[in-house]
């Protein structure tokens, strides 16, 4: 996911526990007929080159303890104990792999309470229960451009374990590219997974050119990058576009995608009518929501056929494109309990390129998009500190 500053599954084999779940169908509240996706360990996916393997679709903690974007710019003990609801359906529904950041929540980006402090206390409450719960965190390095050097990643990185209440974690990235430094960041990374600090490492925001530049970095030290997190959606495929996707596939780079239900626009809950409130309004305009209604509605009749939500089938689309991880934010514990069903089935190829093809038209302004700062400084290039 990305910082305000620059930015403005399915598989045979599931095990399914039959049981009848609340969702929300066309706007309306329905009680579906539908079962909750276990993830079994054979139906986890390898990040990358590394060895560490993740469910097929993970859940994003932006949205905990912040006040800056999220949350109607404010936190209290109802919207902790609801992300405390949603981290709960989620582990019990076989969704392990939890992406946060230091600057989620934290002073930096004007939040309440930082979210790998959370994510810490929600592990840690789950293992006082259940010890042989397993959950895969993934966290990020902010480049801020006082920190300088490889020693930086390291430093910031126990920081965030100390925050988090662990002694490692499975995936730790670049959070976006910096201003200089990008050298020295890289180096960070490998010595982090030479410490045994992380299992896996990443970057997010990247643009083709570093990511290729960042692979080839670590590749000589026989350290794999794992993977880029970066903005992806059926409405906003600019990673197909830019060639990072492309990339990813040919160096064998897990594309993890944040925002992948369009921060909302693709659940079918906002009309030109009722579009969103605050950051995102300026994102989804009355005018570009009245362009998205026919993709709304189709995805919608889509939905039907498979006694699916629009909101399962966006992230079942994407999943679809294969070596994508998506991570939609959960809120709350209906939320969670929603995005698992997006796991255990798969649309088909002719329904895919039809929902792409009926997308092509919706072009939303993500604000300053991290991509677009990761262009704009390969062909301005600062120093490089190592």
């Amino acid at each position: 996911m990305h910082v305000m500053a620059l930015q403005a599954s399915g598989g045979a084999g599931f095990s399914l526990i039959q049981h009848r779940i609340r969702c929300k169908k066309g706007g309306m509240r329905a009680v579906c007929s539908s079962a909750t996706v276990r993830a079994e360990e054979e139906d986890k996916v390898k990040v990358g080159g590394s060895d560490l393997m993740v469910t097929r679709l993970g859940i994003g903690a932006w949205s905990w303890g912040d006040t800056s974007y999220w949350n109607n710019f404010q936190w209290d003990d109802k919207k902790l104990k609801a992300a405390k609801a949603a981290f709960d359906v989620s582990v019990d529904s076989g969704i392990t792999f939890f992406d946060t950041a230091e600057v989620y929540g934290s002073s930096f980006s004007f939040g309440a309470i930082n979210s790998e402090t959370l994510l810490g206390r929600f592990i840690k409450e789950r293992k006082e229960k259940d010890p042989a719960v397993e959950v895969a965190v993934a966290t990020k390095f902010a480049a801020l451009p006082w920190r300088l050097g490889r020693g930086s990643v390291v430093s910031a990185l126990k920081h965030s374990l100390y925050r988090l209440g662990i002694s490692s974690v499975e995936l730790y990235q670049l959070h976006w590219p910096g201003i200089w430094g990008n050298e020295g960041y890289i180096d960070g990374l490998g010595d982090a997974v030479e410490k045994g600090l992380v299992k896996a490492v990443g970057v997010s925001n990247y643009s083709e050119k570093r990511l290729r530049d960042a692979y080839e970095q670590l590749k000589k030290r026989g350290i794999p990058l794992a993977s880029n997190q970066v903005n992806y959606s059926l409405i906003y495929r600019a990673p197909e576009e830019n060639g990072v996707k492309a990339a990813c596939d040919e160096l064998g780079i897990t594309l993890i995608a944040y925002s992948p239900i369009a921060q909302g626009a693709l659940t079918g809950k906002y009309t030109p009518e009722n579009p969103p409130t605050g950051p995102r309004g300026r994102i989804y305009t009355p005018e570009v929501l009245t362009k998205l209604q026919p993709l709304i509605s189709r995805i919608k009749e889509i939905g039907q056929n498979y006694n699916k939500t629009p909101t399962q089938v966006v992230l079942n689309w994407l999943i679809a494109q294969d070596n994508v991880v998506p991570i939609p934010g959960a809120k709350n514990a209906e939320q969670a309990q929603e995005f698992c069903g997006a796991l255990g089935w798969r649309l088909t190829d002719e329904e895919v390129s039809e929902l792409r093809s009926m997308a092509s038209v919706i072009k939303p302004v993500i604000g300053f998009p991290v991509e677009n700062f990761s262009a704009w400084s390969d062909k301005n290039p600062a120093c490089t500190c190592s």
